[in-house]
């Protein structure tokens, strides 16, 4: 008897919101498969009751999905055909799905792309920046440390920025942006995306953190940023402090890297003031007297 042939690992994007929002092919493949590995069972429970779907479920999540993998295998290689899906957009871009993902591909089952909803894509095409290059960042670090050295790898390149970040955390991320790389650069910051109340803002990082710390964010939101101009190779963000300055000390050395660098006279106050801890009209009188040393 020949033995079976694998079943098929189907990756299916579904809706970011919009439950209309979802491929006849999707559909079709949600239907056929013996099993769904859903990253919240419940959610995708309310997807496939719209539309009719028999539930076939199973729990596939960043916190199991290493167990899993092995069964879920062991069903891909009977012959038996599985859909990943996350809870919106597409699964293993910033979801559960890598590992099976490679899982399989090293066993030789095929893997098949379903592609649909993308709140990165979506976002991108909306800000009005460039499309290409870009550089998508998923989440960002939660840890201050992290995060930081994240933004100050990618400050100076000239790709367009895109990254998902949580509701509550959108007021010290565009804080962070700002002292990192400027409060003029130019950025959208979307929110609910396909869903009733969505948002895309469109202006410069220092606008964006105004209109954010207005009130209370709500929804999961995408935040695209304009690449570095040319010339931004060198700037304040990168500048090593060593611990033994003082306020003032450290205030005067970004500020005179800034001005050897060209960097914009507010981005470098803002940066001092934030690094040094001096208020921001005593950073501006120290940037005037480092301006008038320097003859400029």
């Amino acid at each position: 008897m020949a033995p079976n042939r694998p079943g098929t690992l189907y990756l299916v994007a579904t809706p970011i919101g919009n439950l209309e929002d979802i491929s006849l092919r999707a559909l079709r493949i949600l239907n056929e498969v013996a099993l769904i590995a859903a990253e919240d069972t419940r959610h995708t429970r309310k997807l496939l009751a719209h539309h009719k779907i028999p539930s076939r479920l199973a729990s596939l999540h960043e916190h199991n999905e290493q167990a899993q993998t092995p069964s879920l295998l062991a069903r891909l290689q009977a012959g038996e055909s599985i859909a990943v899906v996350s809870d919106a957009g597409t699964p293993g871009l910033s979801d559960p799905g890598t590992a099976l993902v490679n899982a399989a591909a090293e066993a030789g089952i095929p893997v098949v792309p379903i592609p649909g909803p993308n709140a990165f894509i979506a976002a991108l095409v909306a800000s009005g920046l460039p499309p290409t290059p870009v550089t998508f960042l998923g989440f960002l670090p939660s840890g201050q440390g992290d995060r930081k050295r994240i933004l100050e790898s990618v400050r100076s390149l000239p790709h367009t920025l895109v990254f998902y970040e949580a509701p509550h955390r959108i007021r010290e991320t565009l804080q962070a942006l700002c002292a990192f790389w400027g409060e003029g650069r130019r950025a959208a910051v979307a929110r609910e995306m396909t869903k009733i109340h969505e948002e895309v803002f469109r202006g410069t990082l220092g606008q964006a953190l105004a209109r954010f710390s207005a009130q209370p964010p709500r929804g999961e939101f995408t935040v695209v940023v304009e690449g570095a101009p040319a010339g931004a190779e060198v700037g304040v963000a990168t500048i090593e402090i060593p611990e033994v300055m003082t306020p003032e000390e450290v205030a005067r050395r970004i500020l005179r890297e800034a001005l050897t660098a060209n960097v914009r006279p507010l981005e470098a106050v803002h940066h001092a003031a934030r690094s040094s801890g001096l208020r921001r009209n005593e950073v501006y009188q120290l940037w005037l007297e480092i301006k008038r040393e320097a003859g400029r």
